[in-house]
């Protein structure tokens, strides 16, 4: 579901593969807690300052706290 995502913004800005917020990271803390978090897309993307990113960097941060907020 995602990677449409990444496609239509490389589409639009072929060099934003650099800046592409991919990273989620799956770690155990001290107490054994499992930890998820995954980068905000907006926290990188509005370097392009393009209005086309800043659509699709919204549409992927919202369905990424959805995933948050359902584990």
């Amino acid at each position: 579901m995602m990677s449409k995502y990444a496609h239509r913004a490389l589409e639009a800005e072929p060099s934003i593969g650099a800046l592409l917020p991919c990273n989620v990271v799956v770690r155990q803390d001290t107490e054994g807690k499992v930890v998820v978090e995954l980068m905000d897309p907006q926290a990188v993307l509005w370097l392009v300052e393009r209005d086309d990113i800043t659509t699709i960097a919204g549409d992927v941060r919202m369905r990424l706290q959805r995933v948050l907020d359902r584990l």
